[in-house]
């Protein structure tokens, strides 16, 4: 493994030395969907997703075996630990499938949900095109909720995302069909269902922005757009489709990690969208991976970069969203 670091910040965020990991590898139990309104800040009970016994532990509680609690359901709230609630139960990370928006603008989406360590944090993470559902995007997503965040991963396909078994020569009519402004008006009311959420709880932190792919490549127009009104700090994974011309007007950092053997991310792109940007932003290079290493490792080799990558996320989001605001 081989990886460099540019960017514009005299600091380095990036240090994992002191930052443990978590499970690759889960056992995730997906719930009963709840397709309705759900304040996500109010007390509810919810299925946890359990970390097979055979994986690395995400904490000290996860270290015991998961079979003890498969099955069980808690009531905890995002802030509270309830009395009752079994206290390593609340060191899971629980899920729920829910609804947001309003009529014709709601959209589904999957909210993994830090129990007993959240910060009180909310992450937005937009997928690739394999859409909100694809077991390796949501296994990421528990990760992210692992370390102690609220994530959201909102179906930006309306059900309609691209599937491995579709003739290849389909894609471009597929890609074509996923209207932009559709797509940034789904994302722009996630993130406010978020946003408001927290709000109603008393709290006004900025969310963090993490995007594989083609969401990778939405990061940069959604932060664009945003000029930090809702977002703090943003990740990039091997984006595709950026439009370089709006970074300029990008007002926070924004993490960028590839391969630099990936054709859809060329690395000059990110690296001039990053002298674009300025504010602390940085492009981390990993030597010899292609597209979807981070999420999609298909090789040990490859799966020792993803955790690195994965460490490298954790610490920004870390420094960005939660020790400043502590």
């Amino acid at each position: 493994m081989g990886l460099y670091s540019t960017g514009s910040g005299a600091g380095n965020p990036l240090s994992s030395a002191s930052m443990s990991t978590t499970p690759r590898h889960l056992l995730l139990r997906k719930p009963t969907p709840r397709h309705h309104q759900l304040g996500f800040l109010s007390t509810f009970a919810s299925p946890l997703l359990h970390i097979s016994s055979g994986s690395r532990a995400c904490n000290s509680s996860c270290q015991r075996s998961s079979t003890e609690n498969i099955g069980r359901k808690i009531t905890c709230s995002l802030l509270k630990v309830e009395d009752n609630a079994n206290e390593e139960s609340c060191e899971l990370v629980s899920g729920v499938e829910l609804s947001v928006g309003e009529g014709v603008d709601s959209i589904n989406a999957y909210l993994f949900k830090a129990v007993k360590n959240n910060n009180g944090t909310g992450i937005l993470l937009l997928s690739d095109i394999f859409g909100f559902e694809d077991s390796s995007t949501r296994e990421f997503a528990y990760r992210v909720a692992c370390s102690g965040y609220n994530v959201l991963l909102p179906d930006l396909f309306r059900g309609d995302p691209w599937t491995k078994d579709r003739p290849k020569n389909l894609f471009d009519k597929w890609i074509s069909e996923q209207e932009p402004q559709r797509v940034a008006k789904d994302i722009a009311t996630s993130a406010k269902w978020m946003v408001d959420e927290f709000l109603a709880a008393g709290i006004s932190k900025k969310l963090g922005l993490i995007g594989f792919c083609f969401g990778g490549g939405k990061v940069i127009e959604v932060l664009a757009q945003d000029q930090g009104a809702y977002f703090g700090i943003g990740v990039s994974f091997y984006g595709t489709r950026i439009d370089k011309s709006v970074a300029s007007n990008i007002k926070v950092p924004i993490l960028f990690i590839s391969g630099d053997n990936d054709p859809l991310c060329p690395v000059n792109v990110l690296e001039s969208i990053e002298r674009s940007i300025g504010r602390g932003s940085r492009v981390v290079v990993f030597k010899g991976r292609g597209h979807g290493f981070a999420h999609r490792p298909q090789s040990f080799e490859e799966d020792e970069d993803a955790e690195q990558a994965f460490m490298m996320m954790r610490n920004w989001l870390n420094d960005g969203l939660v020790a400043n605001t502590c």
